[in-house]
């Protein structure tokens, strides 16, 4: 049987944390309101380590589950088992091979070593191994059993099944037995599908027995950067109340913890949930309970070291069940949204939109369309529905430009008064009586300070939207345009041109937009602005950075339409100082 590919060490794969997009672009936007809305009033002219896997920390250590999976020659197996025993006389290992998947099989433990998705590929080009294999030693295999009797779990673990598969080698049953403590379990596949059938029985002297199924040392895509942080349990509960902000929504709610949140002990829940197990960005691995039962899910991490004499990383596993007899339907594969509705509807919860989901779930349906019936490429339909939503905020943008044009007629009166308090510090009584007589001056003339801000604001949403959908649909996985290969990722140029090329369209786009009342100083300093873009967007994914690359091209092109159809007023007229009059 030839070895799973190995999962190469990827570059930048450092105990370095970067900083998340969601972070780059509070800090940001933060930083342009700031300049944006505080400066022209209050302006004055410039002078986790990671820890060992300790009882704290984890679920009860158990020693022999930890050891390494040694396959058990078949000479030191008795030729024939002791009366009540059910075992196998050595090792032996049965692969499932179907159209979407190949799933290896040990009978020491009834375990699954490998589970590879033919039909995607990881960082490295090679089919996607949802296993991660640098665990195997260092933690139970996916499926082992969890008892709350640890000399029980141990002898079930590690005991060599005898295995009885189908003729059409989709399914296989695995039992064991020493005498004392018993197993069943059982796995039914799919010839074309995702779906498989699981079940498992123990007894313990013939009295059924609680336990719950194991998939540990994480889970997914293990050739990404981050890819500890991106690996959760998820189960989705059908009581809890959805919202934001306090604001409730509906029922149900998808609950995720990473290796984090078990930093102090494992996490234990149970409930009615739809589904519950792991997943990382684009997969994932659930079950979903029959007949509505009570589910009990149980987070617990590992410490993993992927490399040679590399750092350990903290991989989130999951427990599931609870049941003397577990029956699941289990899903492993893509989070494809059109494959989960059809698989089971209730699947669609496990694509987090985020905060704005209200636009981004709309937002990559028309995305999806486009491609389907337009473009046939993600990132030619990212330009076309960008340039779309750019023209339907066109009529915003005149609004905008009216409210800056008058604020330009403004400038000889809001000159008066900054004169009239010339030299008056920001700490200064006087200087609130100075900002209370702009703002009395634009509340006379009808002018909004803030109107040439509002396309930016409303466009941040949309920046938002676009960003979660680049990063939950594994349709945009692996997407290319022209010379990016990956439009969910960075590109993986030395020097990156999408980000470069936005920087250079910041700056002719700043330069077109009047900035009426603006200090010649502040002037100057707005000028950064398009390097915090730069900052902000070259380590984003290059689909990011090709909707705000191709929105600074339609701005610039609206913007040169607007100046010609609008033209600023005329500078107000010098003020001219008298001479001083000579003594006679």
């Amino acid at each position: 049987m030839p070895d799973s590919p190995k999962i190469p060490a990827l570059p930048g794969q450092s105990g370095k944390k970067e900083l998340t997009m969601e972070t780059r672009l509070l800090l940001a936007f933060l930083l342009m309101g700031l300049v944006l809305f505080l400066t022209p009033y209050f302006y004055k002219a410039p002078s986790p380590p990671a820890k060992s896997t300790t009882p704290a920390a984890t679920k009860t250590e158990q020693p022999a589950k930890s050891a390494p999976v040694v396959s058990t020659p078949a000479a030191a197996v008795a030729s024939q088992p002791a009366p009540g025993q059910i075992q196998a006389t050595a090792e032996q290992e049965f692969v499932v091979d179907t159209d979407l998947y190949r799933i290896r099989f040990s009978n020491h433990g009834a375990v699954v070593r490998s589970w590879v998705l033919k039909k995607y590929f990881d960082n490295a080009g090679k089919p996607q191994e949802l296993v991660n294999q640098s665990a195997l030693s260092k933690a139970p295999s996916p499926f082992s059993l969890s008892l709350k009797d640890e000399q029980a779990s141990n002898s079930l673990n590690f005991g060599l099944y005898q295995a009885k598969p189908s003729a059409d080698g989709l399914s296989v049953d695995y039992e064991f037995s020493d005498g004392k403590n018993y197993a069943k379990k059982s796995f039914r596949f799919s010839k074309n599908g995702y779906l498989s059938q699981v079940a498992t029985e123990v007894t313990q002297n013939g009295v059924p027995v609680e336990h719950m199924l194991e998939w540990r040392g994480g889970f997914g895509d293990s050739t990404t950067i981050n890819r500890a942080a991106e690996q959760h349990v998820v189960y989705y509960d059908l009581h809890a109340p959805s919202g934001y902000l306090g604001i409730q929504t509906g029922q149900g709610k998808l609950i995720t913890n990473d290796a984090r949140a078990v930093k102090n002990g494992p996490l234990n829940s149970a409930g009615d949930y739809s589904f519950a197990g792991l997943d990382d960005r684009f997969f994932a691995f659930v079950v979903l309970p029959k007949d509505n039962t009570s589910t009990k899910v149980e987070t617990i991490k590992d410490d993993v070291t992927a490399a040679p004499n590399g750092k350990a990383e903290s991989y989130v596993g999951v427990e599931l069940g609870g049941d003397t007899v577990n029956r699941f339907s289990a899903f492993v594969g893509p989070k494809d949204i059109d494959l989960l509705k059809k698989v089971d509807p209730k699947l669609q919860q496990l694509i987090d939109w985020g905060f704005f989901g209200i636009i981004a779930r709309p937002l990559f349906l028309v995305l999806h369309w486009v491609d389907d019936h337009i473009t046939r490429n993600y990132g030619w339909a990212i330009i076309l529905i960008t340039v779309v939503i750019n023209l339907l905020l066109l009529p915003m943008r005149f609004t905008a430009l009216k409210s800056q044009r008058r604020m330009q007629r403004l400038q000889p009166q809001i000159a008066a008064i900054n004169a009239k308090y010339k030299g008056v510090s920001l700490r200064d009584p006087r200087n609130a009586e100075k900002n209370q007589e702009v703002m009395d001056l634009y509340k006379k003339e009808g002018v909004n300070p803030m109107g040439g801000c509002l396309p930016m604001l409303v466009q941040l949403p949309i920046l938002y939207a676009f960003y979660r959908v680049l990063s939950v649909t594994i349709e945009l996985r692996g997407a290319h345009w022209l010379w990016v290969a990956d439009l969910s990722q960075p590109e993986q140029l030395a020097i990156r041109l999408l980000p470069i090329i936005l920087i250079v369209t910041q700056f002719i786009v700043q330069k077109m937009t009047p900035n009426p009342g603006m200090d010649p100083s502040q002037a100057r300093m707005m000028m950064f602005m398009p390097l915090m873009f730069g900052f902000l967007f070259y380590n984003a994914s290059s689909g990011l950075v090709l909707y705000w690359l191709t929105g600074n091209l339609t701005g610039i092109a609206q913007q040169w339409l607007i100046n010609r159809t609008m033209p600023a007023p005329p500078p107000p007229a010098p003020v001219s100082k008298a001479s001083p009059k000579k003594k006679s």
